[in-house]
């Protein structure tokens, strides 16, 4: 047999283990997908050698995910065997799905394809299956039901994830107390002492956030009982797409600002009107900025989206930059927001709806925002009364609460007005540049947008 690439202690136990029924619970970027499409293409070079064919279906939880299974495992590893493959595109059209699944075909027929997992796609296959993250698999229960009749003729069946909270067939998987599934678990702590070279500490730091660290490295299934949005209602409405400034289409956008200067971030969150659904465009997160940064911010936001409403957080020391933001801008564009217990079950309510309805796409794979969205809680009140809190770390759920805002945005009126796109600024948050162009924030060739300004009065906004 070809030589294999080095690997840890705990990637060897996993490969080594020829279990017909394998699941993996591992830390994030401890090369679970790496390791896993190894033992795919060394289950393929086996049959080639024996001038035999097997199948290999790996069900990623997104087109972008399959395609870097195939490119940076599958080819890799075939390469290093020194197995000569064929890569084929499969196109496939599954109601208002298209996508095109990429298929790897070794000598004597043996094949490995990857595509995005749903219950469609699960069905038809008679091979052995990787299921990829499945944890964050949309439909998981419906897939596995789907799936599991596709292995049924003795093929092999391997599941990898890390947790994503108590709810969904890994976790029912995971959790299970039968003797059918070989189960393996590798924290950080595990994968660092058996030789993964990572930081601990400094990653801790960097992640900034306690629950994101207990879920995503300490493999801990955080508690869904009282949270407001369970962590699989959030990646529900995960999108590659999301997220992105240059995704931008043009269309109205709706912006929530929640006020922090000291504790707690300052966030501007944009969201993008694409027919019912809105869009994650961009989210932009201060830590003790200056007022003069957090206001540039915002007029950098309003030049660069058509924005037809703001909602700002009015409580406490949001008075004074609500008050400025509505003299710029005019009152019928931006809505302080008081954070009392009755506004905030509102907006609450309305986010939690358009997570229901799938009518909103957030940022696909972050983990800071995912812990974000889900620390929030909806306790009772010493009264009885419903409130909201979130444990603090370095904030309190305000990106959370950013997004919320401009839910609500979206749900108000939407006053016409003029817009002319501006570049962007060199740098995009220097206060100077707001000195040095009278209260403007200057575009690259340092004269303030004045087109934009202009058509602003005539129109009465500011």
């Amino acid at each position: 047999m070809a030589d294999r690439p080095i690997l840890y202690g705990y990637q060897q136990r996993w490969l080594m283990d020829q279990s017909r029924f394998k699941l993996g619970k591992f830390a994030r970027q401890t090369g679970k997908t790496f390791t896993t499409t190894l033992e795919n293409v060394d289950d393929c070079f086996e049959h080639v050698v024996k001038q035999s064919r097997t199948r290999w279906v790996i069900l990623s939880r997104g087109e972008r995910q399959a395609k870097e299974a195939m490119d940076e495992g599958v080819k890799v590893h075939a390469k290093a065997y020194g197995l000569p493959f064929t890569e084929l595109p499969v196109e496939y059209d599954i109601g208002a799905v298209k996508y095109t699944a990429l298929e790897v075909v070794f000598p004597h027929g043996s094949k490995i394809l990857a595509l995005p997992a749903n219950p469609d796609t699960a069905r038809g296959f008679s091979a052995n299956v990787f299921l990829d993250e499945f944890a964050f698999h949309k439909d998981s229960s419906a897939i596995w039901k789907a799936l599991f009749p596709v292995i049924s003729a003795g093929w092999k069946l391997r599941v990898t994830s890390t947790p994503n909270g108590k709810s969904g067939k890994f976790y029912e998987l995971d959790t299970g107390k039968d003797k059918t599934w070989s189960r393996h678990s590798v924290n950080i702590y595990q994968a660092v002492r058996d030789g993964l070279p990572r930081d601990i500490e400094e990653l801790r730091a960097g992640l900034a956030d306690e629950d994101a660290w207990a879920q995503e490295y300490e493999l801990q299934y955080i508690d869904e009982a009282s949270a407001w949005l369970t962590y699989e209602l959030i990646t529900s409405c995960e999108d590659p797409l999301a997220g992105d400034p240059d995704g931008y289409q043009g269309n109205v956008c709706f912006v929530g600002v929640d006020i922090g200067r000291r504790n707690d971030l300052f966030v501007i969150d944009v969201e993008e009107l694409i027919g019912d659904v809105l869009w994650e465009r961009e989210r932009v997160e201060l830590k003790r900025a200056t007022f003069a940064t957090q206001d540039a911010a915002l007029d950098e936001v309003m030049r660069r989206y058509r924005v037809g409403r703001v909602c700002m957080d009015q409580t406490g020391m949001g008075e004074k930059p609500v008050e400025d933001a509505q003299r710029r801008y005019g009152a019928d564009r931006v809505e302080g927001v008081l954070f009392t217990g009755p506004n905030k079950l509102v907006m609450a309510t309305a986010g939690k709806q358009r997570f229901e309805d799938r009518t909103i796409r957030i940022e696909e794979g972050n983990p800071v925002l995912r812990s974000d969205l889900h620390k929030l809680r909806k306790v009772a009140g010493p009264t009885g009364a419903p409130r909201f809190v979130a444990e603090r770390d370095d904030d309190h759920a305000d990106r959370t609460w950013a997004k919320f805002l401009a839910i609500n945005a979206a749900s108000g009126p939407v006053s016409e007005y003029g817009y002319v796109p501006a570049e962007l600024p060199r740098n995009r948050f220097d206060e100077q540049a707001i000195v040095d162009t009278g209260g403007f924030l200057a575009g690259p060739d340092e004269r303030p947008n004045f087109r934009m300004a202009s058509m602003r009065r005539s129109r009465g906004i500011f």
